[in-house]
C-alpha cells in the first residue's frame, strides 16, 4: 500500500488539552527516520513502560514493520508537531489468537508532551479506524506500575474489564460508541477548545508583527490600540528589516575566497535596519529575537511574508496568531489557496489562527485589558460576548455597542474564519464567568451539527442572539433528489430555535435584544402591562407586543401631564401585581420638566421589595426616545458602564415590545422540561453500519426499495409488506402470498406521489384485477419492475424526510404527503438528532398540522406513533451518518397507528464537517 492509499478522512487536526494543535495522520514508510528519532528521544522510563524493557534502539527490522502497515488489520497513527513525531498509537488485529473481533492497542507519548491528553486522542482515532475495519473490542497489556495507562482507557468512558497477571494488567473493552463515551469526548473537546480560546483572549504577552513607525500603517494602529487599552502584560513590537528597493544598484564589493578556494561575492544588498523602537517601545527584527515568552502574535505583514513569520512563531512557541492582513480567501481563488496553505502551516506548527483578514480581538477584563483590534472605538467593560466575521462590519458593531452603552466582556472578529470559528468561541463563553449574554453575527456556519450541539448546551444557561446574513446559504446539495421546501430564512429560524438561539433579522434588533438580556431579568410569562403618558405610543407598543406573542393584560394611560409620583406609583403597582410578568413604560415627558426626576422615580418604582438592585421582572421603556441606557436609568459599575438592573430604552415602542418578546420566547424555551437524545429500543446500529458499508462498496448510491426496507428494519421500522415483480406470474404469486386486497404500483421517480394517482392501482380484490393492473402499469409507465403491496389501513398521508443541508448538516422534515404540500413548502424542519420535545414541536410546525387533530369525520391520529417513527429515523441518520438522505412517503397516520408505504434512501461518504466520530477541528 502506498502513502496515499490510506483513508484520507483519517487525517485530522486535533486540540490537546492545553489548547495547542496537533496534527494526526496514519504512519507511512517514509516516516522511518522520524520514528527512529522519536524513539531515541524517549526517556528510559517511557521506553520501559511502553516496551516492557529498556529497548534503547529500534532494530531496523522493527522500524520497517512499524512503518509498513495495511491500514486495516494493523493501523498506526502519528501525532505530529511540524515535522516532529510527538506521539504514536497502534492497534493490531488478534485474529491469529482466535479473536477476529479484537485488536491489541498501545501508544506512547514523548516525555515533553505527556500530560497534554494525547493518549485519549490517539485512542479515539484508533477506535474509529478499528470500527471501520470491523473490530468491536480493544485489548491491552499494561505494566501494573503504569496505572496512568489504565486510567486513560477508563476515563475515556469505556467499560473496562481488567485481569492481573503478576506484573501486568490485561485490559479489555468494547469500542462501540456509547452515551458515556460521547459525553466524555464532548467534555474533553469543550475543555480543549475553551483553553485554546483562553490562550487567545487571555494572553500574558503580545508581539505585534509588522509594527510600523508610520502612524498610517495597520501595524502602528494595532500597537497604539493595545497600548491605549492598558494591556497588563508586556508588548513587543516586531519590525522586520526592509530590503532595499530592487531597482537600486548594488554596491561593488571585492571578491574573496571561500574555504573551497573559489572566488565568491559577499551579499550585495543589506536590508535597511529596523527602527530601535516603535511608539517608544523597543522593537525587535523577528519574534525569535524577543528574550521573553510570547503567547499571542498579532500579524500585520503582507501575505507573501507569512512563511517566515510562521517559522519564527513556531521557534518561539507562540500559541495563537491573529492575522489582520488581507489578500487571502476574500481576494479570489489564488488567495483562497494561500489561505488553505496558511491554515495548514499554522496548525502543523501547533498554533490557532484568527483570520486572516480579521479585525482583531478584545478582552475588557481588568486583569487583561486587551484591545488588539483596528477599531477606533471599543465599548467599555460589560458581560456580553460578541463574535462576528467581517472586519468592516465589526468596526460598526463596536461603535454601535459603545453608543448604546452595551458593555462587552470579549470580542472576536474572525475575518475569513480559516481556523477559529464561532463554535470555538462559544465553547469558551460557555464556561466564562465574565460573559452572561452571547451575540453572534454569522455569515456562515463552520461545522453545522457541532454548532447546534454546542449552542443547545450554552443556551441552556446563557442566551445566544444571532443574526445570520447571506442568501442561499441553506441550499441543499442534492436539490434534484430532495425537494427544497420552505424558505431559507424559515428553515434557519426553525433550526436555530431548536437549539434555543434567538434569531433576529437586523443589527439594530440584535442590539435591542442583547440590551434587555444584559440588563434585565427574563420574564416569567408573557403577561405584559403597558404604562405611559401617550395613548398613541402605548397602542403601538400593545399592537407589536400582541403580534410578537406577548399577552397585554393592562394598558394604563396616565395622560400627557403625568407627574413623577403618578408615574412611579403606576409602575410600582404593576411590579407588585402577580398577574403581570413584564412592564413596558412609554414616556414622552411634558415640556419644561426635569427628565432626571422622572428617571429617578422610575428606578425607585422597579426596585425589589427586598432592597436588591435588579428588578423581579423585566422593564423596558421608550424614555425620551433615547437608544441605549439613559444616564438616569443606569446603574453604573466601577468604570461608569451600566450593570445589571439598568433599564434599557428604545427609540420606538415597537422595538421595545419586540425585544421583550424575544426575551419571553427564550425564557419559555429555557423553561421546557430537560430533554435528552432518547435511546431507541430495538435498534441494531452495528448491523445497520455493516449493511450500509457493504452497500457502498462501489461508492455512493441509491438503495433499492428492498434494501431500504431491510435497513429500516434494523431500527424497528417496518414498511408495509411488498414484493418486487417483473412478470405477470410473479405479480399473481405475490398477491396470493400477501393476501388481498393489494395494490400494484409503479416504481420510477416520475410516477411516485402523483396527485392523479395514475402510478398506482389500489384495493385490488383478486388475481384478475392484479393481472389487469400489472398490464396497464407496464404499458403506461414502461417500468421493468413493479411493486405488489399489501393494502394498508386508511389514514392521513404524511411525509418524513432527511436531507443534506450545507448550513446545518442533516435536516429532518415533516409535512403532509404529496407534491402539492411540497410545492407550498408547508414543512417543519429540525436538525438531527432530535429529542422527543423536538419531534413534538416538529409535527406541529406545518400549517396543515391541524389535520392531525381530526375533524367532523376523521378521528385524531396517533401522534405518539408518528413521533416514535421520527425518533427512529433520527437515530438511524445520527448513528449511521453514511445514510445521507431518507424519504418515507407516504406514511399513513390514523387513530390506530402509522403505516409506512415506501422509503427511498441514499447512502454516501460522510461529509468532513459532520459532527461524528473522534474529535477534530472543522
Amino acid at each position: 500500500m502506498t502513502e496515499t492509499d490510506y483513508p484520507r478522512d483519517w487525517v485530522a487536526d486535533v486540540l490537546a488539552s492545553d489548547g495547542g494543535v496537533v496534527h494526526l495522520r496514519p504512519i507511512v514508510p517514509a516516516d522511518a527516520d522520524a520514528l527512529v528519532a522519536f524513539h531515541n528521544g524517549l526517556s528510559e522510563r517511557t521506553r520501559y513502560l511502553r516496551y516492557f524493557g529498556p529497548t534503547p534502539t529500534l532494530p531496523p527490522r522493527e522500524v520497517v514493520r512499524m512503518t509498513t502497515i495495511d491500514y486495516h488489520d494493523r493501523v498506526a497513527f502519528l501525532a505530529m508537531l511540524g515535522d516532529e513525531i510527538i506521539a504514536m498509537g497502534v492497534y493490531e488485529g488478534l485474529a491469529a489468537d482466535g479473536k477476529p473481533e479484537s485488536a491489541e492497542v498501545a501508544f506512547v507519548v514523548a516525555d515533553d508532551h505527556q500530560g497534554r491528553g494525547l493518549g485519549p486522542i490517539l485512542l479515539e482515532h484508533l477506535a474509529g479506524a478499528a470500527a471501520e475495519s470491523g473490530f468491536t473490542r480493544f485489548e491491552a497489556e499494561v505494566l501494573s506500575e503504569n496505572p496512568n495507562m489504565v486510567a486513560v482507557f477508563r476515563d475515556a468512558g469505556y467499560q473496562v474489564s481488567r485481569a492481573f497477571d503478576g506484573s501486568t494488567v490485561h485490559v479489555e473493552f468494547l469500542i462501540d460508541p456509547s452515551e458515556a463515551l460521547t459525553s466524555v469526548r464532548n467534555a474533553r473537546e469543550r475543555a480543549s477548545e475553551a483553553r485554546s480560546i483562553a490562550n487567545l483572549l487571555r494572553p500574558q504577552s503580545i508581539a505585534v508583527i509588522g509594527a510600523s513607525t508610520d502612524a498610517k500603517k495597520v501595524g502602528n494602529v494595532l500597537l497604539a490600540n493595545i497600548i491605549a487599552a492598558g494591556f497588563t502584560g508586556p508588548v513587543f513590537p516586531v519590525n522586520t528589516p526592509t530590503p532595499v528597493d530592487e531597482n537600486e544598484t548594488p554596491p561593488v564589493v571585492p571578491p574573496t575566497s571561500s574555504h573551497f578556494g573559489a572566488p565568491v561575492r559577499r551579499p550585495a544588498r543589506e536590508p535597511r535596519p529596523a527602527p530601535p523602537s516603535v511608539r517608544g517601545i523597543r522593537a525587535y527584527p523577528t519574534v525569535r529575537d524577543i528574550p521573553d515568552p510570547v503567547d499571542l502574535a498579532v500579524v500585520a505583514v503582507p501575505a507573501a511574508g507569512m512563511d517566515a513569520v510562521l517559522s519564527d512563531c513556531l521557534a518561539k512557541g507562540v500559541r495563537t496568531l491573529v492575522v489582520v492582513s488581507s489578500g487571502f480567501g476574500e481576494s479570489g481563488e489564488a488567495g483562497l489557496e494561500s489561505e488553505r496553505r496558511l491554515t495548514e502551516r499554522v496548525r502543523a506548527h501547533g498554533m490557532r489562527l484568527v483570520g486572516p483578514n480579521a479585525l482583531g480581538v478584545a478582552n475588557n477584563s481588568a486583569d487583561i485589558a486587551l484591545n488588539a483590534t483596528l477599531a477606533p472605538r471599543v465599548p467599555g467593560a460589560g458581560r456580553v460576548g460578541f463574535f462576528c466575521q467581517s472586519g468592516a462590519l465589526g468596526i460598526a458593531i463596536l461603535d454601535t455597542a459603545a453608543h448604546r452603552q452595551l458593555g462587552l466582556s470579549t470580542f472576536v472578529s474572525a475575518g475569513n474564519r480559516a481556523d477559529v470559528s464561532g463554535n470555538d468561541v462559544l465553547q469558551y463563553w460557555d464556561s466564562d464567568e465574565s460573559t452572561d449574554v452571547v451575540l453572534l453575527y454569522l455569515e456562515s456556519f463552520g461545522n453545522p451539527r457541532k454548532f447546534g450541539r454546542i449552542a443547545r448546551r450554552v443556551a441552556s444557561s446563557k442566551p445566544i442572539v444571532a443574526i445570520k446574513s447571506g442568501r442561499g446559504a441553506m441550499t441543499q446539495t442534492r436539490a434534484s433528489r430532495t425537494r427544497k421546501a420552505g424558505g431559507d430564512d424559515a428553515i434557519a429560524q426553525m433550526i436555530l430555535g431548536q437549539a434555543g438561539v434567538i434569531q433576529v433579522e437586523t443589527i439594530t434588533e440584535l442590539f435591542d435584544c442583547g440590551t434587555i438580556l444584559a440588563y434585565q431579568p427574563l420574564p416569567a410569562g408573557p403577561r405584559t402591562a403597558i404604562i405611559g403618558n401617550s395613548s398613541v405610543i402605548a397602542a403601538l407598543a400593545a399592537a407589536t407586543a400582541r403580534s410578537s406573542g406577548l399577552d397585554v393584560v393592562a394598558t394604563v394611560d396616565l395622560g400627557p401631564a403625568v407627574s413623577r409620583p403618578d408615574l412611579s406609583e403606576a409602575v410600582a403597582v404593576a411590579m407588585a401585581d402577580d398577574t403581570v410578568d413584564a412592564v413596558i413604560v412609554v414616556f414622552v415627558p411634558p415640556v419644561a420638566v426635569d427628565a432626571d426626576d422622572y428617571a429617578h422615580g422610575l428606578m425607585e418604582a422597579v426596585r425589589p421589595a427586598d432592597g436588591g438592585s435588579v428588578p423581579d421582572k423585566p422593564v423596558v421603556t421608550t424614555f425620551l426616545a433615547v437608544e441605549g441606557v439613559p444616564e438616569g436609568l443606569s446603574r453604573p459599575g466601577p468604570d461608569r458602564m451600566p450593570v445589571r438592573g439598568s433599564i434599557p430604552s428604545y427609540s420606538t415602542p415597537e422595538r421595545a415590545a419586540k425585544a421583550l418578546a424575544h426575551a419571553w420566547k427564550y425564557a419559555a424555551w429555557k423553561a421546557r422540561p430537560a430533554a435528552e437524545i432518547p435511546t431507541i429500543e430495538g435498534t441494531v446500529a452495528e448491523d445497520a453500519r455493516s449493511f450500509v458499508r457493504e452497500a457502498m462498496a462501489d461508492g455512493a448510491r441509491d438503495l433499492t426499495a428492498v434494501e431500504s426496507a431491510h435497513l429500516l428494519r434494523h431500527y424497528g421500522i417496518d414498511v408495509v409488506a411488498f414484493r418486487e415483480v417483473r412478470t405477470m406470474q410473479e405479480a399473481s404469486a405475490a398477491a396470493r402470498e400477501l393476501g388481498f386486497p393489494v395494490a400494484v404500483k409503479a416504481t420510477s421517480e416520475s410516477w411516485i406521489g402523483r396527485l392523479d394517482r395514475e402510478g398506482a392501482r389500489l384495493d385490488l380484490p383478486d388475481v384478475t384485477a392484479v393481472l389487469s393492473a400489472f398490464t396497464e402499469l407496464r404499458s403506461l409507465t414502461g417500468d421493468d419492475v413493479l411493486h405488489v403491496q399489501k393494502m394498508a389501513p386508511k389514514g392521513l398521508g404524511t411525509s418524513i424526510a432527511v436531507s443534506d443541508n450545507e448550513s446545518f448538516g442533516p435536516l429532518l422534515s415533516f409535512g403532509l404527503s404529496g407534491r402539492l404540500f411540497d410545492a407550498l413548502g408547508d414543512r417543519g424542519y429540525r436538525a438531527v438528532p432530535l429529542t422527543e420535545v423536538d419531534a413534538r414541536e416538529l409535527i406541529a410546525e406545518p400549517q396543515a398540522a391541524m389535520l392531525l387533530s381530526g375533524g367532523p369525520v376523521d378521528d385524531p391520529v396517533d401522534t405518539d406513533q408518528i413521533i416514535d417513527l421520527i425518533l427512529r429515523i433520527s437515530a438511524l441518520v445520527d448513528e449511521v451518518p453514511e445514510v445521507r438522505e431518507v424519504r418515507c412517503d407516504p406514511v399513513l397516520a390514523s387513530a390506530d397507528g402509522v403505516a409506512l408505504l415506501g422509503a427511498r434512501i441514499h447512502v454516501g461518504p460522510v461529509p468532513t464537517l459532520a459532527d461524528t466520530g473522534p474529535r477534530r477541528l472543522g
